[in-house]
């Protein structure tokens, strides 16, 4: 028969809720107690229940995820992977609550988080966007033991237990390496469109992409950065404004999700004139470029893994149960015209 955690506590000669607390994480134990708890945990062999521990909060678990609205197709695909999360889970007694922001604002997600009330929710997962408000919200949600995972966009110096998406670190160094291997010993400029260098997956992707770049392709220059908002209008006027002033562009690396902007101006180029274009995520306006050549890869990122990852990860965080790490490791996936699926 499984040990309960009757038998831990009577092992441990405490109570039951000195139990839970240690089970939890959560304060008032005293250390020597805890360790005496964890003694008689690994002593028996117990593995919490989560089922046993879902029924004991006498009330469905719900998780909130906080996504970016706008213009980004990605962000649309991880809200609707989301929904159907929800519907799937509907029946495993786990709600799935989904509230939308503006990108790139802080004030609008730190409001956001702010609506939460702490008594009805178990679990938060959120696109970062680094501010001052939004850490005070995360500090307000840790005070509360409600564990918190970021998505797509880090923010590790702010109170979160865990973050799930791309290392864009790594992907920045991907999309340099393979800009550089299409242009082959090709001198000239490339040009970086980003949605906004205020949020660090678009900075940590600047990042990798520079560390290459200046290292093994010394012969490029990638000092030029515009900043579209990943708006339409914005980007493709930001585009053609650049090209206009800057001679030699022979390389475009877009950082964000401002695809139709910069087709629109690609597709006005002759096909001589056209840089090599290094983009993000693959949906069907990527994918038709893809196929037309006005883009000549694709870094993608599995929106229904991130989703179903993010919530195996707040559910392992509330029950207390173990993960299978290697399952939750996002990975970056190249796309070239050849092997679309």
């Amino acid at each position: 028969m499984r040990p309960t955690i009757h038998d831990v506590a009577r092992a441990a000669g405490v109570g039951l809720a000195t139990v839970d607390r240690v089970l939890n994480e959560r304060p008032g134990v005293r250390p020597a107690t805890a360790e005496r708890v964890k003694a008689a945990v690994d002593r028996l062999g117990f593995v919490r229940d989560a089922s046993a521990a879902a029924l004991a909060r006498k009330r469905i678990p719900t998780l909130v995820f906080v996504i970016p609205e706008g213009p980004s197709d990605f962000m649309h695909r991880l809200e609707a992977e989301a929904r159907e999360a929800g519907q799937r889970l509907a029946g495993e007694r786990i709600n799935i609550d989904i509230r939308t922001v503006p990108p790139f604002d802080g004030d609008a997600l730190a409001s956001a988080l702010r609506q939460l009330d702490a008594e009805r929710v178990d679990g938060v997962a959120l696109v970062a966007t680094e501010s001052a408000a939004v850490r005070a919200e995360l500090c307000r949600l840790s005070a509360a033991d409600i564990p918190v995972v970021t998505l797509v966009s880090d923010a590790p110096r702010f109170p979160r237990h865990r973050y799930v998406g791309i290392d864009n670190v790594a992907a920045g160094r991907t999309a340099a390496s393979l800009m550089g291997q299409f242009l082959g010993g090709k001198q000239g400029k490339i040009v970086v469109v980003a949605g906004s260098m205020l949020v660090r997956d678009h900075v940590e992707r600047r990042m990798g992409f520079d560390q290459v770049i200046s290292s093994e392709f010394p012969h490029l220059q990638a000092t030029l950065t515009l900043e579209g908002r990943d708006e339409r209008d914005a980007t493709r006027e930001a585009l053609r404004a650049c090209l206009k002033r800057e001679g030699d562009i022979v390389g475009l690396y877009n950082i964000g999700a401002g695809h139709e902007g910069i087709l629109d101006v690609l597709s006005d180029l002759p096909a001589e004139a056209r840089p090599i274009v290094i983009a993000h995520e693959l949906y069907d306006v990527t994918r038709a470029a893809l196929q037309s050549g006005l883009i000549h890869a694709v870094i993608n990122q599995d929106a229904g893994h991130e989703i179903r990852s993010a919530i195996r990860v707040l559910r392992s965080l509330i029950d207390g149960t173990s993960l299978i790490e290697g399952q939750e490791t996002v990975r970056i996936e190249i796309f070239l015209r050849d092997n679309l699926p």
